[in-house]
């Protein structure tokens, strides 16, 4: 491969990295057959084995890859499902739970049918809390910080590997006396409760951020320490105003979130599309597949 010079030489390491991402980005390795071992990727670039291992070990830090003990190294290859978060259909066939094909507040038959489509087994664990609201709540919600909020959270799993962390706010005069204070879902969905209370959501703002997971959360996800979280934090309104927030959090390596926009209904009906491999960032290696598959690192 050549290296761009650029303003600054990166480490040799990371130009082995920059290599390696592309090899993963275009599927010269697949997630069942172990990566060649560093003897091997020491002969294929001619480098020291120290740098072979810092450039695994900055792949394994982003989440790329995992080493298992007495196997090897392998892409971390979790399947990655497409969730219809807002908007005309995106997706084959009519989501459930809303006939007009809008996911305004994303019912749990939406997450049934995905996780169906894809062949997976959906699980959730659900419990109601009352706690003081965060300040950003408070503010959504129209409340001082430090009211009670009722939170209603529910922790999604697809084949037992943790998918989602979903917290709805509700103010805690709005949740009073309803079966929003109860300690199981509802069966037909919370949306059922805020319609009996004429309290129907007409419109949502989504506010989405990528930030590293907490402890907590790590633990929790079971992600690598590279893998950062989707957050999804949606205002629901009526025309009275806000009625609840929803945080949903997903780890950014199992899940893609697909908003709809205007009319659609003359887009074809197609599968969706594979994600597509990482793209470098502006100032990596530029890189040139070489006659065999494999790189060589040069300076120039």
């Amino acid at each position: 491969m050549t290296i761009s010079r650029g303003s600054s030489q990166s480490p040799k390491y990371q130009r082995l990295a920059a290599d390696l991402r592309r090899r993963i980005a275009a599927g010269e390795w697949r997630g069942d057959a172990p990566l060649p071992v560093e003897t091997e990727l020491e002969q294929q670039y001619g480098v020291a084995r120290n740098t072979v291992r810092l450039a695994v070990d900055v792949l394994v830090n982003e989440g790329r890859l995992v080493r298992l003990q007495g196997k090897g190294t392998y892409l971390k290859d979790h399947p990655v499902l497409d969730h219809r978060v807002f908007g005309p259909d995106l997706l084959p066939g009519p989501p459930p739970g809303r006939a007009s094909g809008h996911c305004l507040t994303a019912p749990t038959g939406v997450y049934e049918a995905e996780a169906g489509d894809a062949g997976r087994r959906l699980s959730v664990d659900f419990e109601m809390l009352i706690v003081r609201a965060r300040v950003d709540i408070a503010e959504r919600l129209g409340l001082r910080p430090g009211e009670a909020v009722v939170v209603r959270r529910q922790l999604r799993l697809l084949d037992r590997e943790p998918y989602s962390i979903e917290e709805s706010h509700y103010r805690a005069g709005l949740a009073a006396g309803t079966p929003l204070m109860e300690p199981d879902q509802v069966p037909e969905g919370d949306e059922s409760v805020l319609e009996a209370l004429g309290r129907t959501e007409i419109g949502a703002v989504d506010h989405l951020v990528s930030r590293m997971p907490g402890p907590e959360e790590a633990a929790w996800f079971q992600g690598g320490p590279g893998a950062p979280l989707l957050v999804q934090t949606r205002v629901s309104y009526d025309a009275r105003g806000p009625v609840r927030v929803i945080e949903t959090r997903y780890s950014a390596d199992r899940c893609r979130l697909v908003y709809g926009l205007g009319e659609l209904a003359g887009r074809p009906a197609v599968q969706p599309v594979p994600v597509p491999g990482p793209s470098r960032p502006v100032d990596d290696a530029q890189v040139a597949p070489s006659r065999a598959g494999r790189g060589h690192l040069e300076h120039h």
